[in-house]
C-alpha cells in the first residue's frame, strides 16, 4: 500500500484526469518528504560527529599539538585551536542546512495536507493516502 495509490474496490469511482494528477502529485510529495527526512537524519548525525570531535580536541594541548584536518582529498596539519574553529564553522553550516531542510519539509507537509483534504473530500474512505508507518 503506497501512499496515494490505493483505491478501495467495491463502489465505482470516477477518477478524472485532474484527480489522477493530484494523486500523483501527492505521491511525489510523499517521496520528496522521505528524502528530506533522510537528509535531516544524516545532517543531525553529522552535527553529533562534529560535537564529538570538538569534545575530543578540547582534551588536547592547544599550543603544541597539531592535528590532521581533511580538506577535500588531502589532510592538512594545523593547531588544535584552528581545527576547533573550523569544526565550529562546520557545525554552524550544518545547523543552517538543517533549518533550511525543516522549512522545506514544512512546505511539503502543507502541500500534502491540502491535497489530502481535497482528495479525501472527493473520495472519502475510497482512497488511502496514509503511510504505513503513520
Amino acid at each position: 500500500m503506497s501512499a496515494g495509490k490505493e483505491l478501495i474496490e467495491g463502489d465505482d469511482v470516477t477518477i478524472t484526469y485532474e484527480d489522477q494528477k493530484n494523486i500523483n502529485k501527492f505521491a511525489q510529495l510523499n517521496a520528496k518528504l522521505e528524502d528530506v527526512k533522510e537528509d535531516l537524519k544524516n545532517k543531525q548525525n553529522d552535527i553529533k560527529n562534529l560535537e564529538e570531535a570538538c569534545d575530543e580536541l578540547s582534551l588536547m594541548d592547544e599550543e603544541e599539538d597539531k592535528v590532521p584536518y581533511l580538506i577535500g582529498d588531502i589532510f592538512i596539519c594545523q593547531s588544535v585551536g584552528d581545527t576547533l574553529k573550523r569544526l565550529e564553522g562546520a557545525k554552524t553550516q550544518k545547523t543552517d542546512e538543517i533549518k533550511d531542510l525543516e522549512t522545506h519539509s514544512d512546505k511539503i507537509k502543507n502541500q500534502m495536507t491540502q491535497l489530502k483534504a481535497h482528495l479525501y473530500g472527493k473520495f472519502a474512505n475510497k482512497i488511502n493516502l496514509e503511510n504505513e508507518d503513520d
